[in-house]
């Protein structure tokens, strides 16, 4: 069920010409005169992605309704903690956080950061920590403030993040070695 809640989030992240499969492959590979492969995405676009915490969060979802409740919230919070303090210390050491993020987040380095959770800095994260973080979230994510968070709150909206036409930066060279493209 997690794997299918997070391959949804997943897809709708994507944009929506990879989503209907109307350029191949190999157009999205081809390069353009001057510069390497292009990979398909249109960076001038605006774009809907789902942050890793949010697909943390969707996987949250005990009983399939595509939206998460405070208490399954604090359930699935509580059950990611454990699966990796196996030991029932109550903390989690920065390796230890950095299992935890990659267990449930995907990445070692994805955010929130231990530091941004070790409030009392002794370089332990302890279940009280996480949960005062992740409120944050769960605030930030419920949008409407009803309580719940749905699929759509989830979402983060990215706005086109090059200038010009063409999707290419104001000033500096186009394409080739050394240029930053």
């Amino acid at each position: 069920m997690r794997l299918a809640l997070i391959l949804a989030v997943s897809w709708l992240a994507m944009p929506a010409d990879a989503q209907s499969g109307q350029q191949s492959a190999n157009a999205q590979l081809a390069p353009t005169p001057g510069q390497g492969p292009q990979l398909g995405l249109r960076s001038e676009q605006p774009m809907l992605l789902a942050e890793p915490v949010a697909m943390m969060i969707a996987a949250f979802d005990r009983d399939g309704d595509a939206r998460v409740t405070r208490a399954e919230f604090d359930a699935g919070l509580r059950a990611s903690f454990d699966s990796i303090d196996v030991e029932h210390k109550g903390t989690l050491g920065y390796i230890g956080f950095a299992d935890w993020s990659f267990k449930w987040l995907g990445d070692r380095e994805a955010l929130p950061s231990p530091f941004e959770v070790d409030k009392d800095g002794d370089n332990r994260i302890s279940y009280a920590e996480l949960t005062d973080r992740f409120a944050l979230y769960f605030e930030r994510f419920d949008k409407n403030r009803d309580g719940v968070i749905d699929r759509s709150e989830l979402l983060t909206f990215r706005p086109p993040t090059t200038g010009g036409p063409g999707g290419r930066q104001s000033g500096g060279r186009r394409g080739g070695r050394g240029s930053g493209e």
